[in-house]
């Protein structure tokens, strides 16, 4: 079969059970391909210097060696941390462009990450690190999150109604507002915090163990169930609200609940990862074009392609340089930051927001 061939069948005019389950098949095996391997890449010093290393499994699987505290404590919660980010941030992302119309809106466009990095970055500096059995900044990240979505909510309503243009501009306005806020606590620390501010800012996975990923599973479940429930909605979002009003969909209730759940996942994956961002853009268009819109698929497929996306990600950022770890969020901004490029030139008549120059 060839590609023109594939994504004939996988994008048809009318979706069916066996289509569903095929392409979701699919995307569960890859996923699952990418959870398995990646943990058992890393990076040793060898006789000419570092070199890219492959556990043995049979060392893997016997307790006490140090190629199983390296897998079994180390890389598979690393590696399931970032299958739960990356599932939660490609979701909202899914979710917030369906609800606003808008190819461009992700966490970053509606200023929920900012938000969250700024509430991170005060913690930071008071020392709230170790509170709450270490686990502070995190809770800061995601009460900020819920802090900028109250504020996005009531900056962007007009009336009883919540336009998506208007809510877009008040994200970008709260982000600069949140960045600049960020900047005037970093110039008030001294070089220890300002290094560890940085550090959680780019978005990373280093120290993350089981306890963090038993933490986060529940909210993430949570928004991920509920935007799968809301998937026919979300259909009826994108084509406008008339039109999602004219099938009994009630566009402000239906707006409103899409917005929440998205948030609530961008908080979640914010407290164990710091802000990392455009996964929450290239999952969701790139399966787009092969699957199509209709987001009963859409949806859950984005999941499993934002989890298995960020753990490749991920293994990239722990190989890429000898020596040390780049933080996961530094490779999905180089890679996203073409990929937005592309669709901003691809859609800028679309998406015109002030008509035709």
């Amino acid at each position: 079969m060839t590609m023109g061939d594939f994504l004939a069948w996988a994008r048809p005019r009318r979706l069916t059970w066996g289509r569903m389950a095929a392409i979701l098949a699919i995307c569960a095996a890859v996923t699952a391909a990418a959870l398995i391997v990646s943990p058992l890449f890393g990076v040793e010093p060898g006789p000419r210097g570092w070199r890219v290393a492959i556990i043995d499994l049979r060392a893997a699987l016997t307790p006490g060696s140090l190629d199983h505290d390296a897998f079994w404590l180390v890389r598979v919660p690393r590696v399931l941390a970032a299958a739960l980010v990356g599932a939660a941030l490609a979701s909202s992302g899914c979710a917030f462009q369906a609800v606003f119309r808008n190819p461009l809106a992700e966490p970053y466009t509606l200023g929920v990450s900012s938000g969250a990095s700024l509430a991170a970055v005060v913690a930071i500096r008071f020392g709230l690190e170790g509170v709450a059995g270490g686990t502070g900044v995190g809770l800061a990240a995601l009460i900020g999150a819920i802090a900028t979505v109250l504020a996005v909510w009531q900056l962007g309503r007009v009336g009883s109604s919540l336009p998506p243009a208007t809510l877009v501009l008040a994200g970008v306005t709260v982000s600069m507002f949140c960045s600049a806020a960020s900047m005037v606590v970093q110039h008030t620390s001294d070089f220890v915090g300002v290094n560890r501010m940085l550090r959680w800012m780019m978005g990373g996975l280093t120290a993350v163990g089981y306890d963090v990923v038993v933490e986060a599973a529940p909210p993430i479940a949570i928004g991920l169930a509920a935007l799968l429930w809301m998937a026919r909605d979300l259909n009826a979002l994108a084509a406008g609200h008339e039109a999602a009003a004219s099938v009994g969909v009630n566009p402000g209730r239906a707006q409103t609940a899409g917005f929440a759940a998205a948030s609530l996942l961008v908080g979640a994956s914010i407290a164990v990862s710091g802000p990392v961002g455009f996964v929450g853009l290239m999952a969701p268009h790139t399966l787009r074009a092969v699957v199509g819109p209709d987001h009963r698929l859409l949806l859950p497929a984005s999941m499993l392609a934002g989890a298995g996306f960020l753990v490749l990600c991920d293994t990239a950022a722990r190989l890429a340089v000898p020596g040390d770890q780049l933080p996961v969020g530094v490779v999905t901004a180089l890679l996203g930051a073409p990929f937005f490029v592309g669709i901003l030139v691809r859609h800028k008549r679309r998406a015109a927001l002030w008509g035709p120059g």
